[in-house]
């Protein structure tokens, strides 16, 4: 019984060993692991044409699971400019899904597919990475997934990452003085949700400044480079040292679909 039991003890210094050597021979020529990572949650934003809720929603029954819920929001774009995040002034609606990391592509490709994000103005998809969850809801949307893992080479990083979701919450009545400042600086267009703000009369005493109840939330989804002059041009414009007192934040985003013709023509190559 020693015998074996040291015998398997060589066997697995070993194969560690392999491991080693062959992990340290693929980072010397630029190769990313394979590993395989546990299952997490990722946030899933559509903004699409409202008539395309259900459909979105069966989409990822179809093949995955999801905790969503829906706004109703406004496109913001001139007709005559391809919006990120839709055309024209039009009621869309913006549904946050949270999904299981493993079946995040499968996902991305049956939304382009089933919904026709692949022509541009459609609508819009993209996950955002999340750094905490609940654990009841983490535990039950990764469940349905619970065979899968996650394949490390396939895990975006921030170097891949080539966009980033730009949020300006502003008091009601200046999302479009918002958007221009926004335009002016590069954006192509944006989405409009109403909202209110809570009571947040501890923290105002900190930051010196009040809120307005009635607000609007502006998203922009900006190529990642563009990020900064929008950023800035809205602080300028729209930001807490205005009459606008708009909170202006930004989020990274990882796999996108329905945003640009060539991005579409990659995916779809990536997936032939």
């Amino acid at each position: 019984m020693e015998q074996m039991e040291a015998r398997q003890a060589r066997t697995d210094n070993v194969r560690k060993a392999l491991r080693a050597a062959g992990e340290s021979l693929g980072s010397k020529f630029g190769m990313r692991s394979a590993a395989k990572h546990p299952n997490r949650v990722k946030l899933l934003v559509s903004i699409i044409a409202v008539k395309d809720e259900e459909r979105l929603r069966e989409t990822i029954d179809d093949c995955s699971v999801s905790l969503a819920v829906s706004f109703s929001a406004t496109g913001t774009a001139h007709s005559q400019v391809l919006d990120y995040l839709g055309i024209g002034e039009t009621e869309k609606a913006v549904v946050l899904s949270l999904i299981p990391e493993s079946d995040e592509e499968t996902i991305m490709r049956e939304i382009r597919t089933k919904i026709s994000l692949y022509l541009v103005g459609r609508g819009i998809s993209f996950t955002v990475p999340l750094t905490g969850i609940s654990e009841i809801v983490a535990n039950g949307i990764v469940s349905a997934a619970s065979e899968k893992t996650v394949d490390g080479s396939k895990i975006m990083t921030n170097d891949a990452r080539q966009y980033d979701l730009i949020v300006a919450a502003v008091a009601a009545g200046y999302a479009e003085e918002a958007m221009e400042a926004a335009r002016a600086a590069g954006a192509a267009g944006g989405t409009i949700i109403h909202a209110h703000a809570m009571n947040n009369t501890k923290a105002e005493q900190f930051i010196g400044v009040s809120l307005m109840q009635e607000q609007d939330v502006l998203l922009i989804l900006t190529k990642r480079e563009g990020k900064l002059p929008i950023m800035q041009a809205l602080f300028d414009k729209v930001g807490l040292k205005t009459q606008a007192g708009g909170i202006i934040v930004s989020l990274p985003v990882d796999r996108t679909a329905g945003i640009s013709a060539a991005d579409e023509a990659a995916a779809t190559e990536e997936h032939a």
